[in-house]
Formats: structure tokens, C-alpha cells, sequence
């Protein structure tokens, strides 16, 4: 072309300009929500009938399984279609010349949302990432130490505990978390296993059990925790968005978060953190060299994401604050209140979490005149689908057997609630 001028696509816009780009059909729908309702606004059906308007969902059935994964919101996925084009239209031209600088916007605005440093926070593709990072990194343990965790911990944390016997020569000690879980059960459990085993170095507690949907203490368990010398991995791969709190909340030094469950981006966005000052505690991932020694970026090594959906992070999180924490908080144990607690008077119903709102979210799981086996939490979870169009879960859960786990979402009604309670009291009745 010689000296001709070049004419430069859009993706020379400077930052944080692009970062910041949004679609028009992004800023009508959000320009549409209503304002988030003063007090409390868990049973304001208006106001929920309209964030309901932001998701597109099959009616082939209730669906009460949303703990998989969360929906993203219709202008959420116009954003994710809208990166998805740009991304392989412009490819490296994009990627080459802007990533780093997109890469730190993106950390930047999730340490603003998360409540804690953007050097202490790095963008994974999910908690289990995350997760499995921070417990094989985690070098303060020498031959002979235990390392804690419980029956309710995620099964890949639960696995990795065990191995880190075969990595650091430590004893792993796995507790059993009584049912009925009470915080009066919960923590001289923890307690007592500290003082049965003083040479815990290393703990694993779940935020939100992923199976029954009991919310941990975290941050007393944590300071028990410090008492005995021993530091907190915190799984908070179901917690964050659905509970309204802050990273330094937890008092704990590391932590693995989804993005993609109860934030609402797409599938592939997780976040792994690790307080300031404790990066030491975390090995290099692999020995990597990419990045420094004093960067939190050494200790995972993701390789190359879903550039699309780790870009549509900031319009999820505008859907988000859109709403707000507390409010999502409120309507999605609202939504548990409406059929955990009735069930919990009908003979043969186990809620497996308390009445407690402190160790209640959205999440909570059951069983019924006592089947705890897969087979038996299958065939509640068959007639809930063909009886009553409930689309329910069997998870793997505590040593006490399976449960049948229940989820409702932002889009759910208090009539799917009815529904569900419906279907639980009668099977509860016919399966005497």
C-alpha cells in the first residue's frame, strides 16, 4: 500500500473503550428492568415477572436443576453472540494486540465486583480449575501433617485431598457433617476434628455444599482454622451470586468461584483467588515461567480460553449489579422457603438443610421416608418429571446417602415452588 493512509477497523478503539462496548439490544432490555424494588424484595411478583422477561427458557418442563449451570439473560447472550463474530472475524488481530490490556480490564472490574485486589484475583474456566490448582499447589505441608475436609465437599476436592497423601505425605481426614446440619452441629464438628488431629495444615470447606445446598460458616470455621494453624481453601464454586457477600467476607486466604452459575456469563468463566501476602503458599503451576513469582497468574495455567465468553464477563455483571447481590440473595431463598419449609411438616420429608436463614440459599436437596440410595432418589426424581413436570437432580451426597437436590433460578415462579411441594407431599404419601 506504500504511503497510502490505512483505514483501521474498530479494534483500534483504545481502552477501556472496547471493554466497555455493549449492544443496543444489550442496553434496551436492561434500560427496560424496572428499578430493584426498596426493602425486601423477594415476594414482589411484579418486579420478578420482569427479570423473568430477560430469560428465554423451554416450557417442556419446571425446571428446578439450575445448579449445573445458570442461564445467561437474553441480552447477555446478544453481548456473548456479539464478541462470538468479533472474536472470529478480527481473530488475532483482536486477540494479539489487545488481549493484555482487555485481560487486566476483566480483572480489574471482577476484583471491583469481588471486593478485594486485582492482584489477587485471576480468571479460570471454572472453580474446579481453581480448585485443584490451590490444593496441589498448596506447599506448606510436610510428612506427617493431616489436611480436613468433609463428606459434603465437592468429589474432585474430596479426591484431591486424598492424593495430596501420594504429593506431600500428609494423612487426609475426611469428617462427617451430621445430619440434621445445624450450626450447632457444624462448628464443634470442625472443632473437634482440629483438636483430634493438631497437626492440620490444611482445610477444604464448601461455601454451598454442592449437593444438599447447606451454606457453611466459612469465616468461623476459617478462624477456627487459624487458631489451630492450619489454612482454609474455600469452594465457592455455588456461592458467589447467589449469596450477597464479599471475597475478604469469607476470612479465608484462597477461594475457587464459577462465573458461570449464579453470575450468569457463559460457560468457561471461573476465578481463582489468593489473598495478598499469600501467594507464596501456592507453588508456580507446573513451574511456570509465563509469568513472574510474584503474580498471581504462575499459579494457574489456563492456556487459551473461550476469548468470547471471558469477554461477555462485564455485561453479565452489569445484569448483575442491575439487579443486586442482596436482592438475588432474597428471591432465590424466598424461592426455597416456599417448598423446603412446608415439606419439612410432612411425615417421611428430610429437608437436608436447617431453617436457619444463615445456612440457607437457593439451593436445598431432600429425601423421602428415608431412601438414600441412587435408585430410590431416581424414582423420586422420574415421578417429579412424568407426574408432575418438576425437573429435579440425584446428587452424590453426604455418608449418609444420595439426595434429591433442587435448584430454582432468577426465572422461577412461586407457583413452580407449589408445584414441587405438590409432587413431594403426594410421593411422600404413596411411598410409604
Amino acid at each position: 500500500m506504500g504511503d497510502t493512509e490505512r483505514s483501521y477497523p474498530i479494534f483500534w478503539i483504545p481502552m477501556p473503550t472496547l471493554l466497555d462496548h455493549r449492544t443496543p439490544e444489550f442496553d434496551a432490555a436492561l434500560a427496560s428492568l424496572p428499578p430493584t424494588p426498596a426493602g425486601n424484595p423477594a415476594h414482589d411478583e411484579t418486579y420478578w415477572d420482569a427479570v423473568r422477561g430477560l430469560y428465554k427458557q423451554s416450557d417442556a418442563a419446571i425446571n428446578l436443576e439450575n445448579g449445573f449451570w445458570g442461564a445467561m439473560t437474553e441480552p447477555v447472550k446478544a453481548m456473548f453472540r456479539d464478541w462470538t463474530d468479533r472474536v472470529n472475524t478480527e481473530t488475532t488481530l483482536l486477540i494479539r494486540r489487545q488481549w493484555q490490556t482487555l485481560h487486566t480490564g476483566l480483572r480489574e472490574r471482577l476484583a471491583m465486583e469481588m471486593g478485594c485486589g486485582v492482584e489477587e484475583i485471576e480468571l479460570v474456566r471454572n472453580a474446579t480449575e481453581a480448585l485443584l490448582a490451590l490444593i496441589s499447589g498448596y506447599n506448606r505441608l510436610s510428612p506427617g501433617d493431616t489436611v480436613l475436609y468433609s463428606d459434603l465437599d465437592y468429589s474432585c476436592g474430596r479426591d484431591a485431598m486424598e492424593w495430596l497423601r501420594e504429593r506431600r505425605g500428609v494423612t487426609p481426614v475426611r469428617i462427617t457433617i451430621p445430619e440434621p446440619a445445624t450450626h450447632e452441629s457444624v462448628m464443634p464438628t470442625y472443632a473437634a476434628a482440629l483438636r483430634a488431629h493438631p497437626r492440620t495444615r490444611l482445610v477444604l470447606v464448601s461455601h454451598v455444599c454442592f449437593a444438599t445446598g447447606l451454606v457453611m460458616p466459612v469465616a468461623e470455621i476459617s478462624a477456627l482454622a487459624q487458631e489451630a494453624g492450619a489454612d482454609v481453601i474455600v469452594d465457592a464454586a455455588h456461592s458467589w451470586g447467589m449469596i450477597d457477600f464479599d471475597l475478604p467476607d469469607l476470612n479465608a486466604p484462597f477461594a475457587a468461584l464459577n462465573l458461570h452459575k449464579w453470575i450468569g456469563a457463559p460457560l468457561g468463566c471461573g476465578a481463582i483467588y489468593i489473598r495478598g501476602g499469600w501467594l507464596d503458599a501456592i507453588d508456580r503451576y507446573l513451574g511456570d515461567r509465563t509469568w513472574s513469582a510474584d503474580d498471581i497468574r504462575s499459579r494457574v495455567h489456563t492456556g487459551s480460553p473461550n476469548f468470547a465468553a471471558w469477554l461477555t464477563i462485564p455485561a453479565a455483571l452489569d445484569v448483575h449489579r442491575r439487579i443486586g447481590a442482596a436482592a438475588k440473595h432474597a428471591r432465590l431463598r424466598a424461592l426455597r422457603d416456599a417448598w423446603a419449609e412446608p415439606a419439612r411438616a410432612l411425615p417421611g420429608v428430610q429437608i437436608l438443610t436447617p431453617s436457619d436463614p444463615a445456612m440457607t440459599a437457593g439451593i436445598t436437596a431432600f429425601r423421602l421416608n428415608g431412601r438414600a440410595d441412587k435408585a430410590g432418589c431416581d424414582a423420586i426424581v422420574d415421578a417429579l418429571m412424568q407426574r408432575f413436570g418438576v425437573f429435579t437432580v440425584t446428587r452424590p451426597s453426604a455418608d449418609a446417602g444420595e439426595v434429591v437436590r433442587v435448584t430454582p433460578a432468577l426465572f422461577s415462579r412461586m407457583s413452580d415452588a407449589a408445584r414441587l411441594l405438590e409432587g413431594i407431599e403426594t410421593l411422600a404419601r404413596e411411598m410409604k
